[in-house]
């Protein structure tokens, strides 16, 4: 028996778990924790992590540490789109290493997608299926054929940066809403493969994606808003919830049921990517996983282990 931390640095959250590896090769988590820590705010066009929001990650690493210590574990930290693209990512991931000790491994977005993959196939029977992992400065999309990872990318938007960029945040302007699903679709346009993967489910990953299974699940009064792995909605069902949401001002959607008050400024960015990936497969449905890079990191420990 051994202990695994994790701690995963997103453009928008902080998320560590503990897990306690058998000899069997199966696990049990004994301590999930999450940050708002907002990495990504305010990067720009200049692609610098600021000030603020590095201090406000610096903290919540050492919170977590404070959390994970006790058991002495293996520790393996990973951060994703806004430090993979920042400019001055190698004095923010020294300042981190000096002041935490942590050194983090900077995934490229094909091993975020490979990781995401390994997560969802891990705990979720997938034989077709179009993966999406939304997060706050990038999506993740894996074409799943016969059980396989035929096609993956990573492309350069995500919650926070379109919402930054397209001043989706407050009250909205519905023509600006317009100018941001015309962005995703001609990138989604350069994926020759994606509209070949027509009419399978789209399996959900990331926070903007994990706000609506709580939305839809209080709306539809079927399952614990705190249990959605595996959960599906109808493509009518995402869209009469965005339809909702869409002309509501900011302080409107911090009051819907299910969806954090953080989360209030990057929702409607944050289902654009899905929006707009739907429609573009004519996808039937889509399941909600809760296992992602987090999962295939621990699935390929267990494995270099056994």
């Amino acid at each position: 028996m051994s202990y695994l931390a994790i701690v995963d640095l997103g453009s928008n959250s902080a998320r560590m778990v503990v897990e306690e590896l058998h000899d069997d090769g199966t696990y049990t988590e004994l301590i999930r924790e999450k940050q708002d820590t907002r990495i990504a705010q305010n990067m720009g066009h200049d692609l610098i992590l600021k000030e603020l929001p590095i201090a406000r990650t610096i903290l919540a690493l050492k919170y977590f540490q404070t959390k994970y210590a006790s058991f002495k574990p293996e520790v393996r930290a990973i951060t994703t789109a806004a430090v993979r693209m920042a400019v001055n990512q190698a004095e923010f991931l020294a300042r981190v290493k000096f002041e935490t000790g942590i050194e983090f491994q900077v995934l490229t977005g094909e091993e975020e997608a490979h990781y995401d993959y390994l997560g969802v196939m891990s705990t979720l029977t997938v034989d077709e299926a179009v993966i999406l992992d939304t997060g706050g400065a990038s999506v993740e999309i894996i074409a799943v054929s016969n059980g396989k990872n035929i096609a993956d990318v990573s492309l350069p938007f995500g919650a926070v940066s379109l919402s930054e960029q397209f001043n989706l945040a407050n009250d909205i302007n519905q023509s600006d809403i317009q100018l941001a699903c015309d962005s995703i679709l001609e990138q989604y346009g350069t994926l020759p493969w994606l509209s070949k993967n027509q009419h399978k489910p789209v399996i959900l990953l990331g926070g903007a994606n994990r706000s609506l299974a709580r939305m839809g699940s209080i709306a539809l009064g079927t399952m614990s808003v705190n249990n959605f792995h595996g959960f599906s909605m109808t493509v009518e069902q995402v869209a009469t919830i965005f339809e909702e949401i869409r002309y509501m001002t900011r302080s409107q959607r911090e009051h819907i049921a299910g969806l954090e008050v953080t989360r209030a400024d990057i929702i409607v960015s944050g289902l654009l990517p899905l929006l707009n990936l739907m429609y573009t497969i004519n996808a039937p449905k889509v399941i909600f996983s809760e296992s992602g890079v987090r999962e295939g990191l621990i699935a390929e420990t267990i494995k270099n282990n056994g």
